[in-house]
């Protein structure tokens, strides 16, 4: 299975994990990259960019796979050192970085000059273009099916894959909602040329989360997640539990709500917490409406290889109904 974004990251299937906050360490990450794949370590995950180089040791003592490191960029009064982060990766050796939220642009020079290629994380095919502009080698598109902060557009992959399939000409990877071989099959025929996953790979052996988290997943449907932080414009999309619908509540009330009305509800240590101690309704768990396809906890070896196998059927059926 071979496409431009194998060939950009020297992998072996064009399926990428996302970089998850709390989520992707080195266990996950050198799991899928094992398996074929390209795994994510989540640069913020880790409290200083020196513990950020010690997880990247880690992660190349259990894989000799590529991985990248994801450094989402966000508008705060209070950043975290971004550049040191993206130093940290670099001076590590590592050559694929993932970016997310604002633009990449003034990052781009140091990581092309380290050798680097870029991914950028958008959700909009205007900022899939200014991202291109900017430099970028590939381009991950998030429908509004994903889990995290899905834009303000509402637009869901079957027309934001295509649309940004015809846009860009750099290699398009298609995120949101995607969890098994048949939503891989439809990303590529949409123009696509890889996929992103990350609620998908949460409920794996390797994912380094309770038990009770992933059985939480297994259990859902597709209607059990929650848009929060609509009112605030910052839309994010949540398992459906305790939490969330309180936020949900809080948001809805008459005059609205600011975010430090909500803000002990959403803390992510809260979030981190619940996931590291599998108490379900503890904090926010970000999931995408893919979790209602989700219906096992495989390795990531065994979900990668069904993944690929049902996604070449899934194409070979679709011929067979044309040429009848």
């Amino acid at each position: 299975m071979r496409t431009r974004v194998t060939d950009l990251l020297g992998i072996q299937y064009p399926i990428i994990q996302g970089g998850m906050q709390w989520v992707g360490r080195a266990e996950l990450a050198s799991a899928v990259s094992n398996a074929g794949g390209l795994g994510i370590l989540t640069a913020l995950t880790q409290p200083t960019p020196q513990a950020l180089r010690e997880e990247i040791a880690r992660c190349r003592g259990m894989t000799d796979k590529p991985f990248g490191v994801n450094l989402t960029i966000l508008p705060t009064t209070n950043p975290p050192p971004y550049e040191e982060y993206l130093d940290a990766a670099l001076e590590s050796g590592v050559r694929i970085i993932e970016t997310a939220g604002r633009s990449p642009k003034e990052f781009v020079a140091k990581a092309k000059a380290a050798g680097a290629v870029i991914i950028h994380k958008c959700t909009a095919v205007r900022h899939a273009l200014s991202a291109e502009r900017a430099g970028v080698d590939a381009i991950s598109i998030d429908g509004f099916e994903a889990a995290g902060h899905p834009g303000e557009d509402d637009v869901g992959g079957l027309v934001l894959f295509a649309a940004a399939a015809k846009a860009v000409s750099v290699p398009l990877i298609a995120s949101g909602g995607i969890s098994d071989g048949r939503g891989m099959a439809a990303a590529l025929m949409l123009g696509a040329e890889g996929i992103n996953m990350g609620t998908r790979f949460c409920a794996t052996k390797e994912a380094p989360i309770h038990e009770n988290i992933k059985l939480a997943l297994v259990n859902a449907t597709e209607r059990d997640t929650n848009l929060i932080f609509r009112t605030l414009r910052n839309t994010g999309r949540v398992l459906k539990n305790a939490v969330s619908d309180e936020v949900i509540g809080i948001e809805r009330r008459p005059g609205g709500c600011e975010f430090a009305d909500i803000q002990p509800l959403v803390a992510g240590s809260r979030g981190r917490a619940a996931l590291a101690e599998g108490d379900v309704n503890g904090g926010l768990i970000w999931a995408s409406q893919a979790v209602g396809l989700v219906q096992d906890i495989p390795t990531c070896a065994e979900l990668i290889e069904r993944m690929v196998k049902d996604c070449r059927e899934a194409m070979l059926k679709g011929l067979q109904y044309f040429q009848h």
